[in-house]
């Protein structure tokens, strides 16, 4: 039996959310962005009237407000959109108990095994989803129904707001193939200009390469697009009881003002590093790797990346590497407006120390910054802190705490491959 699989994405989640509490604004430009004055004012989500202007996810208040000079912006509450992810998931899980969040608003539905008891037809359920939670939670989704997740994704982005768009398998090629390959889940930017530059500039062009080419061009991540691009995709959807896999944790900030010399960015990579240490502990995980990304004054922006020498999750390692990965790639004069640092290749715990080839050290490490969170989650962050920290009190007021941190996602667009 052929799996069906939805997948419901959330049309702009955080501003439809907000409309909630101030309807006055359904019909006027209205977006949801962070604080301008501590120069985190990039656009986080916008209506459709602000959609109308070109208005864009991630860019600055002030380029959204020279497309839109009478925009309304809203401070962001993250709390209540975590809220309305979890309602609007329980909203799903009556209908599946394979629901997959991809992000807070946006998941995978398997309803294969259970279709037959909503009757049968998956465009109908999909289209009773829809109905649901507009009319229960106020808000609104786009459902793509199709038979594996690349494809039920690539679908609900085809028709937005409001719709249900089937990609089935008998007509995906008339459908998807002319669509450009920045379309397909997992080519970001940098992936789609590679692809350009070799003449492939639709998922067409991409299934019609050879699988051989695409891997010499862009890894093993370019056999797995060429299977994708061909419909061949049989990843399963997590069960809702699975336990959540985390890729990476990571955290960013833009600073509040431009960073000039080594010693401003090594004072916000600590912070950042400290903060992402701190989660990784909670998470119970170490991670293989750590990258950083570097968004200049003038919005340009890079990202850099390497493997740990050993799998671990202390601060001053993560700092020591971060901080090398820009010094390798900085240029000199050009200041700096925002950074972020992200752990990947995660895994479970350390193990057993006595396996690494400097037990001592990475306990010293780990039990220091084990007893740094315990004093900061008693007393508050400032109350322990480096030295560091005190050489510019206003840059270390921004130490990405749980007040300020920002996705790093939201600044640079992060991609997969």
């Amino acid at each position: 039996m052929e799996r069906v699989i939805l997948h419901c994405d959330q049309n702009c989640f955080f501003a439809s959310v907000e409309l909630l509490s101030h309807p006055d604004l359904r019909d006027v430009p209205m977006a949801v962005c962070g604080d301008p004055a501590s120069r985190h004012g990039i656009i986080l989500a916008k209506n459709e009237p602000a959609k109308r202007f070109g208005i864009q996810t991630a860019e600055t208040v002030w380029q959204a407000r020279r497309k839109c000079p009478s925009l309304v912006l809203l401070p962001p509450h993250h709390k209540l959109y975590r809220e309305y992810s979890v309602r609007v998931n329980e909203l799903y899980g009556q209908y599946t108990d394979l629901v997959e969040p991809f992000g807070i608003d946006e998941s995978w539905l398997d309803i294969t095994g259970s279709m037959h008891l909503f009757g049968g037809d998956p465009v109908a359920i999909a289209d009773e989803l829809r109905r649901r939670v507009r009319e229960e939670l106020g808000l609104s989704i786009s459902v793509g129904v199709s038979f594996n997740k690349i494809f039920a994704k690539l679908g609900s982005d085809l028709r937005k707001p409001d719709a249900t768009t089937v990609v089935d398998r008998l007509h995906f090629r008339e459908s998807v193939w002319p669509l450009p390959a920045g379309a397909l889940l997992f080519v970001g930017a940098s992936t789609r200009r590679r692809l350009e530059k070799n003449g492939v500039r639709t998922i067409g062009d991409l299934a019609r390469s050879a699988p051989e080419a695409l891997e010499r061009l862009l890894g093993k991540n370019g056999r797995m697009l060429w299977l994708f691009a061909n419909g061949c995709d049989d990843s399963p959807v997590a069960r809702t009881t699975a336990r959540l896999l985390i890729r990476s944790v990571g955290n960013g900030t833009t600073a509040p003002r431009d960073l000039t010399s080594d010693a401003d960015v090594k004072l916000v990579l600590n912070g950042l590093c400290e903060s992402v240490s701190s989660r990784l502990r909670k998470k119970g995980v170490v991670c293989g790797g750590v990258q950083v990304g570097v968004r200049y004054a003038d919005l340009q922006s890079y990202e850099r990346q390497r493997a740990l020498p050993l799998p671990c999750r202390a601060s001053s390692v993560l700092l020591r590497e971060s901080f090398a990965l820009f010094r390798e790639s900085r240029e000199t004069g050009r200041p700096v407006r925002s950074l972020y640092v992200r752990a990947y290749g995660l895994a479970d715990e350390l193990g057993d120390p006595t396996l690494l080839p400097d037990p001592p050290q990475l306990r010293r490490a780990e039990a220091l910054d084990a007893a740094v969170d315990r004093l900061r989650e008693r007393f508050g962050y400032e109350s322990i802190q480096k030295g560091l920290m005190l050489t510019d009190r206003r840059l270390a007021a921004f130490a990405p705490t749980a007040g300020n941190a920002i996705h790093p996602d939201l600044f640079f667009k992060n991609e997969t491959i």
